[in-house]
Parts: C-alpha cells; structure tokens; sequence
C-alpha cells in the first residue's frame, strides 16, 4: 500500500524497550477493553488485513494474551460454505457481529473477495468500486450503531516478506498452513494499485486504516495493541459514529514519518547550481509551450516548513512561463465570505481550465496542517478531511488535470536561522510574523500532522514529492527537474 508512505520506514524497537513497554500497555489495553464491557456503550470489530508472511496470526496470538478472552472472539472467512451462498454476500459478517461490550477480530474479512476479484479479473472496475461502495454504506452502519471499527494493515517490504515465506515454507506444518494464496499476489503492481485504490476509498473519517510495518514482530504488536487501545479510549469519550482521530505515533516506539526521514544532507554548489537552473527552467519553457500542453490543467502545489523557500521555489517555476498563461494562489487565512462556504470551495474556484497552470503557495491541506493543530477546526473536520482533498484531487485529474505536490523541508535549526536573517534584513522582515514564532513552538505537532498527511493523501493521481530544502539551491533545481518530468509523462 503505497499511499502509506510511512509503512517503509524502519521501526526500531529492542528486546528490553519491549519488555519495558509491554507491562504499561496491556494495563492500558484490558483497563479500555474492561471499560467498555462494563459500560456496554459500543462493541470493537478489530480488521486484520495485509500481506502473507507480516505475522498477522502471532499478532492475534498476542492479543489474546493481552485482552480479557472471556469477551474476545477471533472470526475467520474462507470461501462461502452452501449456506452462504444460499445469503447475500454481507450475510456471514452480519452474523458474528459482536454484541455491545464485546470485541471481535476479524480476518479474511468482507474486503478479501473484492481485493482478489479485482486483482484477478474477474471484476472490472466499475464493479469494484461498487463493492467498495457497499463496505463504506457497511461500516458507516455500523459505525453509527455502536461498533467501533478498527482496520489494521499489516505491511512488509517485498525483500523482507519473501525471506518470511520461505522461512515459512521450510518450518513446521502448523506455519505451513498460515500460508495462503495471497502469498505471489501484494507485490506485483497490478495490485499493489488495487490495494491502494481500496486503501483510499475505505478509509473513512468513521473507520480508517492503520498501517502496522511489521518487520519487527515486538514492535509490531505494541504499534497494533496501542493503537487499539488509544481507539478505544478515545471513542470511550465520544458518540457513536464521530470521526476518529487515527493513532499514528505509538509511544516508545522509533517510528519517523515521511517528513521526518528526509534527508536533509543534500546540496548544490553554486557554479552547478546556475547550470542546473538553466538547463531545467529552458526544459520547462520547451514544455509548457508544446502544443499539447494547451489541452493540459497544470496545479502545482507548494507545502513545507515556515521559511524552507516556497516563494523562491516559485519564481523560479514562474520564470520562464508566459505569465498570461499561469496564476499564483497564496494561501491565507479564510475572508469572511469563504468562512460562510465550504471549505473547499475557495480552492475549487480556482482550478485551472486547459491550457493553464494554477500555482499554490499553501493551499487545501491547510485544514489538516494549521487548522488541525492551532485548533481552528474540530477533530471531525480534519479527519475527514483526508478523503475529501483525495476526492478533490482525482476530479481534478479525472478531467484531464495534472496534479504535481511539493512539500519542502528543512530542519529546526535552520528554520532559525532563517528567521532571524529576516528580522535582521529590512526588506525581509515583511516574511516573519508572530504567527511563525508561535507555529514554532509546535513544530513536532505540525511534524506528525505533515506525516499524517503524506501518508494518507499521496495517491497515484496526486503523489507527494518530498525535497530536501535545507539548501536553496538544491531545492529549486528538484522543483523545476521533478516538475519537467511530470510534465513529459503527461505530456
């Protein structure tokens, strides 16, 4: 699933941190579950979905040595027996579904038969589509009734998962059978697109994924018991149905998000630099002015850290391009007229027609960056607000548009030094305001909601390109040459 960039980080956990960890969460983990039993508020229907070989049975092993088992039910599927044939396909499901106060772990669930369908051939699109339809109708049901659905995919790297299947294979008879014909499927691409197009059309406000990279089965089980238990807490406060914020830290364990893990490192000297600056903004001019770039909606889309070089960046796309032909957005706080519209009807109102390019400094993401973190919108607005930027950016592309995303990043300490050259320099000090200075002090807040945001809105129609930024010049060179080679793909 490789919308969920961060599933291919490494994890890193120690035998000792583990055993340091273990005892606090299971605590936390049987006092939630213990909770909701004696308040029979909701029930939990725990999803365990992923590749052959990323431990998905010791995972569930480990839950039952965790959880009160008295009121824990594991339900796996096969294929439909006569009797369910005999029933509409949500039949079985609908069947073990738990009642208030109890959990159930599910695997094989109601996405198997679509995924391997449509992996197959046997669906077309249209029809997939439709059944993934039918699972949101599902679980937003269910959702509103009281069940709090928790989908874990259990990631592995194709390296790492074949060395598990072959360990597997030549191991006893009862890993044998843990095996199943999935096993030669997630890593070809055809559907590795499938599992994303699923990915992004079933994680919903009300019952999203959660990636779980299990190379490390210890820290593997703590990301997926965690994360279990902060779900749980959480809708232990809230109604049925409210969207839920998705746990994507677990404490203790070293997991970096995508932002987190840019290399920061890489530099251009200033000889190479103007070469570099040349050679690509004359490619750029090459393209933008090809006759079929006149029947191509160009959006361009510029994130990253307060002061990592967004303006700059921009007049260096800008430069070369016939200005009759582009328009730059800055972003900024909402007017009192697009406060009384949707929130994305500012943004929509400024989609480029053929032919033009529509250039944001800052744009749409801003419910799941500021606003997420300054508080300026509620938990419900930015957690579904991922599927909502999704949909926007793929009608975009559906009619024809190319979708190019930068986030730009650079490291704390260059950040202030940045600022203070500003400060310090007249006719820059219009760059820095109060609002920078408070922003900062946030930084790992805005760190997580970055990476929560990359990870759940890269798509194929709308990747996210990550650039080191901590030297200018480097950057703009990796704008303009990322942004020529989208653009001949296209073109």
């Amino acid at each position: 699933m490789s919308v969920f960039q961060s599933a291919a980080l490494p994890v890193s956990l120690s035998k000792a941190d583990f055993k340091k960890l273990e005892p606090a969460l299971r605590s936390d983990l049987l006092a939630a579950q213990l909770e909701m039993i004696a308040s029979r508020a909701f029930s939990t229907v725990i999803v365990i979905a992923g590749v052959d070989g990323a431990g998905k049975n010791d995972a569930i092993a480990r839950l039952h040595e965790w959880m009160d088992v008295r009121h824990l039910v594991c339900n796996a599927y096969g294929p439909p027996t006569r009797e369910e044939r005999h029933r509409p396909e949500m039949w079985r499901y609908w069947r073990d579904l738990p009642a208030r106060g109890k959990t159930s772990i599910v695997v094989s669930s109601w996405y198997n038969d679509p995924l391997r369908d449509r992996v197959l051939g046997r669906d077309e699109q249209c029809v997939f589509e439709q059944r993934l339809s039918r699972i949101n109708r599902f679980e937003a049901l269910l959702a509103h009734e009281g069940v709090l659905v928790l989908k874990f995919w259990f990631s592995l790297g194709a390296e790492a998962q074949k060395k598990r299947l072959e360990a597997l294979r030549g191991g006893k008879a009862r890993a044998r059978r843990i095996l199943t014909e999935w096993a030669d499927i997630p890593h070809c691409a055809d559907a590795q697109t499938v599992f994303q197009q699923a990915a992004l059309a079933t994680s919903t406000a009300s019952a999203p994924w959660m990636v779980i990279p299990s190379e490390d089965p210890d820290a593997r089980d703590l990301a997926l018991g965690r994360s279990g238990q902060l779900a749980m807490a959480h809708r232990l406060k809230t109604e049925p149905g409210e969207p839920m914020a998705v746990p994507a830290a677990v404490a203790g364990v070293e997991r970096r998000s995508p932002v987190e893990a840019i290399d920061l490192g890489a530099s251009l000297d200033k000889e190479r630099y103007d070469e570099e600056l040349e050679r690509w903004q004359r490619k750029l001019a090459h393209l933008v002015d090809r006759k079929a770039a006149r029947k191509l909606p160009l959006v361009v889309v510029f994130e990253g850290n307060d002061a990592a070089g967004k303006g700059g960046a921009i007049r260096r796309v800008t430069r070369p391009m016939d200005p009759r032909r582009y328009r730059v957005h800055r972003i900024g706080a909402p007017s009192e007229e697009e406060l009384a519209h949707p929130y994305l009807w500012r943004f929509w109102r400024a989609v480029p027609r053929k032919g033009q390019t529509a250039i944001f400094d800052r744009s749409w993401y801003g419910r799941v960056l500021v606003e997420r973190v300054e508080g300026f919108c509620s938990e419900a607005d930015w957690a579904r607000a991922y599927n909502e930027i999704n949909q926007f950016e793929a009608e975009m592309a559906r009619a024809g548009a190319l979708v190019v995303k930068f986030w730009l990043a650079i490291s704390k300490e260059e950040q202030l030094a940045r600022f203070k050259a500003r400060q310090e320099t007249p006719y820059k000090q219009f760059k820095i305001t109060d609002d920078d200075w408070r922003n900062r002090l946030k930084w790992d807040a805005y760190a997580q909601a970055a990476g929560d945001m990359i990870d759940r809105t890269s798509t194929t129609e709308a990747p996210w390109h990550l650039v080191s930024a901590e030297d200018k010049r480097h950057a703009r060179v990796t704008v303009l040459k990322t942004l020529c080679k989208r653009l001949k793909a296209a073109l």
